[in-house]
């Protein structure tokens, strides 16, 4: 990869509502990681938000052809290149939406494995929280990405909530997830791997193990 090439980070917002507390969120993790990315390296940094919601019919369509529109291809091949991935759901029935799922259901998986991903949700009740344990976290391991140790619940009094002396409030929330994904991002160059000496004085790819991925993470 070359050092001009723009780092990519894509964002996934499955609200269904306009506007969405879903896609707030997703925005302001997108933010936090930009942020972060270029404020640790010379590297433009693109980020693209899809909305799940608008490709809604193409999914449907999909799930019964087999055959992807043009609309919906490029936005798995979004998914699927980016450097670091943002993934928000809303919580239906104290799980991930069927949109979302169904979504990711069209992503081969192996595609995103070694990927750097932020799991994120929005929910009316922070009784919710656990489904970034119970049901993201999984769902992304089974997708071999590589989720950041900090997950991102808001429910709907954390909007505006700037904390207490025994919790973090949502910004600050975000503001370590995102400088977590900035971080992984910025130790990865490929899929899963970091960029070592080759026996001919280039570089190889060299598989770094799941928990050194982890430890490498910068925290705020």
């Amino acid at each position: 990869m070359f050092a001009t090439t723009p780092l990519r980070v894509v964002a996934v917002s499955a609200g269904l509502s306009q506007p969405s507390s879903t896609r707030l969120l997703a925005d302001r993790l997108a933010a936090a990681t930009r942020e972060r990315l270029a404020a640790e390296q010379d590297r433009n940094v693109e980020v693209q938000v899809i909305e799940v919601r608008d490709l809604a019919v193409d999914i449907a369509h999909h799930l019964l052809s087999g055959f992807p529109s043009a609309t919906l291809r490029e936005a798995i091949d979004a998914v699927t290149e980016a450097d670091g991935l943002i993934a928000v759901t809303p919580v239906f029935t104290a799980s991930y939406s069927g949109l979302f799922k169904s979504f990711f259901d069209l992503i081969d998986n192996t595609a995103l494995t070694g990927k750097p991903v932020v799991i994120a949700a929005t929910g009316g009740t922070a009784r919710h929280s656990l489904v970034l344990e119970h049901a993201l976290r999984p769902l992304f391991a089974y997708l071999r990405a590589v989720t950041v140790p900090t997950s991102v619940y808001a429910a709907s009094e954390d909007w505006g909530s700037s904390g207490d002396e025994y919790t973090e409030g949502l910004p600050s929330r975000i503001r370590r997830a995102g400088g977590e994904l900035a971080s992984a991002v910025l130790g990865r160059t490929v899929s899963g791997t970091s960029r070592a000496p080759g026996p001919d004085g280039g570089e190889e790819d060299e598989v770094v193990p799941f928990e050194q991925q982890l430890a490498d993470l910068r925290l705020d």
